[in-house]
């Protein structure tokens, strides 16, 4: 996994185009993760990453990855280069969240 130096996004700054065919992946995680890159794939299609982000919300703060723009199908979201951290079921027209696993592999929707 590659990690980064993002600041923190401000209220408003993600925009998630939804419809009948696509929707969006919210990874919720904790501040240690901050920076690192997660993986996520669809059947055998490629992998594609976001990082991981403090998210300013009016009440304080939380760290997560966000995916917008994804077709709808079953997610596999990995904990690292070959191990799978869980899935999750993207539908359109909805955003998905993910509660990145504290300890331990095997999470699941």
């Amino acid at each position: 996994m590659h990690e980064h130096a993002y600041g923190p996004s401000e209220t408003g700054s993600v925009v998630l185009d939804l419809d009948g065919d696509t929707g969006a992946l919210i990874i919720c995680t904790g501040r240690d993760l901050r920076g690192r890159e997660i993986e996520i794939s669809r059947d055998d299609d490629r992998r594609v990453h976001s990082a991981v982000r403090e998210r300013k919300v009016r009440d304080g703060s939380f760290h997560s990855a966000v995916y917008p723009g994804l077709p709808s199908g079953i997610y596999t979201v990995w904990w690292d280069d070959r191990t799978s951290a869980g899935t999750i079921s993207v539908h359109g027209g909805e955003i998905a969240e993910f509660a990145w696993p504290s300890s331990g592999f095997g999470a699941t929707d």
